[in-house]
């Protein structure tokens, strides 16, 4: 197997007070996969860890900060194991490695390392340190909330899951809801039959299927009933036993749709709940099920709730910064509420 070493020649001329290492690959045909189309893998894993790459041969040089270059050492590391396993390196996958790397998440567990999901069309794994603390979650717990910002992939990490435990046969079928409809599942009004309604909102959790099975294999399976997609109207009076359930979406559940859909969990059966509690659609004086789940049940033995930041974003990295600015000017507003609140106080 390829081996990555570290050379006993460091580059020239490190920062005072800083290191420098040189990282040898031995490997010709992968390492331009490694660098990117001119160089640009290095140029971006630079500009984020602030430290100073280059290439000769097949050596990169790596100076900065002892814990930068540390840092950029086991990013490089990371997407080269990706490489000597046939997987691919782009863009995505560089922005993964610098974002496991930026925070320290386990310094026991080499980058390499990191746990994945798999299922028959490959391995998913973490591509932040949220994603890492959530798929142990949905490895060792029954029932997992997945809470935080749109794009750190709640539900295509928990449908993922699923898929794997469905096809190792831990359970017998794989059961996906959400809200209908935001405001209350007031379906009536749209076209066609009930599945024709219910479709487009569902669409999100039918993308992440194809993602993991091929389209032949979901259609069969939706169609023997091992795959269940429904509106969470429909889960009224059953109980879901050996099965893989996920509620997405679910801040716009009322309390009562929350306790009633936590309630289905029969023998052998594991819940996945996701939702972002800053993109609540209900009525207002309605209260968000989800937000009165957590303060509800986290604590009980058995359920693990895992937080998402704005860091743990996973799309394009303009979202992240989207996510950031809203987030900015949500609490310049409060705290412009609460000056007028004190001028007003102050005036009585």
């Amino acid at each position: 197997m390829t081996q990555i070493a570290g050379s006993l020649a460091p580059p020239a001329n490190p920062p005072n007070g800083g290191k420098a290492i040189t990282v040898q690959f031995n490997d010709n045909m992968l390492l331009p996969l490694l660098l990117g189309d001119h160089d640009r893998h290095l140029v971006r894993i630079e500009q984020a860890l602030g430290v100073r790459l280059s290439c000769r041969g097949n050596r990169v040089a790596i100076a900065g900060d002892a814990g930068k270059v540390e840092a950029a050492q086991n990013a490089l590391q990371g997407l080269w194991r990706r490489l000597e396993r046939g997987e691919s390196v782009g863009r995505p996958d560089v922005e993964a490695a610098i974002k496991m790397v930026e925070v320290d998440t386990d310094p026991r567990l080499p980058l390499s390392d990191m746990p994945a999901i798999r299922t028959r069309k490959g391995a998913v794994g973490p591509r932040s340190p949220g994603q890492v603390a959530y798929m142990d979650a949905l490895a060792s717990h029954e029932m997992v909330f997945g809470v935080g910002p749109a794009g750190t992939g709640k539900t295509y990490l928990a449908v993922a899951q699923a898929v794997a435990m469905l096809q190792a046969g831990k359970v017998d079928r794989i059961v996906l809801s959400r809200p209908a409809v935001e405001a209350g599942e007031r379906l009536g009004f749209l076209p066609g039959d009930m599945k024709e309604k219910v479709d487009p909102y569902l669409r999100p959790l039918y993308d992440a299927l194809h993602d993991m099975m091929p389209a032949d294999q979901v259609l069969r399976r939706l169609t023997n009933g091992e795959i269940e997609v429904a509106p969470l109207a429909f889960m009224r009076g059953r109980t879901l036993a050996h099965s893989f359930a996920i509620l997405d979406e679910a801040q716009n559940t009322t309390a009562v749709q929350m306790k009633m859909f936590l309630t289905r969990m029969g023998e052998g059966t594991r819940m996945v709940i996701t939702g972002d509690l800053t993109q609540i659609d209900l009525p207002v004086g309605i209260r968000s099920g989800l937000r009165d789940a957590l303060d509800t049940v986290e604590g009980v033995q058995g359920i693990s709730v895992v937080r998402f930041e704005n860091r743990d974003v996973v799309r394009h990295p303009l979202v992240g910064r989207i996510v950031d600015a809203y987030d900015q000017r949500a609490a310049a507003e409060g705290d412009t509420r609460r000056e007028a609140g004190a001028r007003v106080g102050t005036d009585i």
